[in-house]
């Protein structure tokens, strides 16, 4: 995802860049190793961690991990090893954006300490309701047609946490609600360098994220199908006795890892094809469209030439110029 970003922008690096991570629960059928049940999902899972960029649409990394695992298990680690690695190859500098699964106390510390920036939403507890109590009253006077904000900065230290925090309070009016909503952001940045308003536009800028992540379930609909059972037949043939154990979980994750290597490809057609007609294309009109195409292969002499369908050769003739002109970043 890295060297895909660099190549659509000749080689250069943007100064900053926001990590997006999530997890990316992807039910399973079967007996493969170390999925589970998972409660809050209701569903026998895996539950990868994922990270892009919801700026540019690009997947930078994905892990496998057990199905019963915690949003935010190993989460600290992964992000510290993907935010080197962009810093090394993709930015100058990257912060993170995370949702109300991960912000605990040894992940915002660990991110701290190494000076990373970060824009997480807060769960809910009875210590910030207290601390939201005061906001939670419309002003007086007449409510008006359309739904209003109200955003306030505070100061939080949560029970676990070893110091106060900055935390944004936004509380929200909804048309066919009598009571005020609410929710909470906590972030790294001072307020010289994020405002309030800024502060809460970077964290919405998630959804474009989670948009991305909905089409990689969708369309590319990772199949994680490995399992350490024994096959009696395999391609119509009996195995060989004394065959080596596979290791079905690598497995699922190469299969997790190829979904997302193609997710980066198309996605980099998707661009390419944006720009070449002007106008929006989502992956599932990129397949059906451009890539699931009729194709004749012709032989002549020492040449191989490919003749597509007439609906889908324009479309080519668009794309294929623009991904030849692409800078190939190196490793």
């Amino acid at each position: 995802g890295a060297r895909a970003a660099r190549a659509e922008r000749g080689g250069k690096r943007p100064r900053r860049l926001t990590l997006d991570v999530d997890s990316l629960p992807i039910e399973v059928h079967g007996h493969q190793p170390k999925a589970e049940w998972n409660g809050h999902y209701r569903g026998r899972i895996y539950h990868p961690l994922v990270t892009s960029v919801a700026e540019t649409g690009d997947m930078l990394d994905a892990r496998l991990r057990p199905g019963a695992v915690g949003t935010a298990d190993g989460a600290i680690e992964v992000i510290l090893d993907v935010v080197d690695r962009a810093q090394a190859s993709l930015c100058e500098v990257a912060m993170v954006r995370i949702d109300a699964g991960f912000p605990s106390a040894g992940l915002l510390a660990g991110l701290e300490e190494r000076g990373i920036d970060y824009v997480a939403r807060l769960r809910a507890n009875p210590a910030l309701d207290r601390l939201a109590a005061p906001y939670m009253k419309r002003p007086p006077g007449r409510r008006p047609a359309e739904p209003r904000m109200w955003l306030h900065s505070l100061t939080y230290q949560a029970e676990s946490w070893d110091r106060a925090r900055r935390v944004v309070l936004v509380v929200q009016e909804r048309a066919d609600d009598l009571l005020l909503d609410r929710f909470f952001l906590v972030t790294s940045l001072r307020p010289e360098e994020m405002s309030r308003r800024e502060v809460l536009e970077h964290y919405r800028e998630r959804g474009i994220a989670e948009g991305h992540m909905g089409e990689l379930k969708d369309v590319l609909a990772p199949a994680l199908s490995s399992t350490n059972r024994p096959k009696s037949h395999w391609r119509g043939r009996r195995p060989q006795s004394g065959s080596e154990a596979v290791d079905a979980f690598a497995c699922n994750e190469v299969r997790l890892l190829i979904s997302i290597l193609a997710y980066q490809l198309m996605h980099i057609a998707r661009r390419a094809m944006a720009r070449a007609t002007g106008t929006g294309w989502s992956l599932r009109r990129l397949r059906e469209r451009v890539l699931r195409a009729g194709a004749r292969l012709v032989l002549s002499g020492r040449r191989m030439t490919l003749a597509l369908s007439s609906s889908a050769a324009p479309f080519w003739a668009l794309l294929w110029p623009r991904i030849d002109r692409m800078h190939w970043a190196g490793p």
